[in-house]
């Protein structure tokens, strides 16, 4: 009898998940909702100023991000001190552009998850590709990224 953990490699979930933007979208995923749930706590529960609340959850969700995006979306296997400092370099200028977004969005009136959303729209396209080719970049001679 098959497990039931078992797929057919050639299969068409296989398939899908073992591209590392299918994996990086989902893993982004999953941290943008801790972002956003810690984001809505801090403001709209705890009262703390949009202005404080926003990076405060985005610089909080860093070693969550970190870790999905290493572990399963990259699945890098080189030393993380190098990585995580190319990542808080990445994390910083994120910071401060989401940051902005989300005060203009908040200075027009719109919702402050509308201004969340659209700096997520913003800064995952340019973060895929830091996180594939600078963040979790494998050494020159080891197989590539699958």
């Amino acid at each position: 009898m098959p497990s039931e953990t078992s797929v057919p490699r050639s299969g068409g979930l296989h398939r899908i998940w073992s591209s590392s933007l299918v994996r990086y979208l989902v893993m982004g995923g999953l941290a943008f909702a801790f972002d956003v749930g810690l984001l809505a706590l801090l403001h709209d529960v705890a009262g703390v100023p949009l202005a404080v609340a926003t990076p405060t959850a985005f610089l909080a969700s860093f070693v969550v991000t970190y870790t999905l995006q290493r572990l399963f979306a990259f699945r890098a296997t080189d030393a993380v001190a190098p990585s995580v400092v190319r990542y808080a370099l990445l994390v910083a200028l994120n910071t401060a552009l989401t940051t902005g977004i989300v005060a203009s969005a908040d200075a027009l009136g719109w919702p402050w998850l509308a201004g969340k959303v659209i700096a997520v729209a913003v800064t995952t396209v340019g973060n895929y590709f830091a996180y594939r080719y600078w963040v979790f970049a494998r050494p020159k001679g080891s197989s590539t990224h699958v």
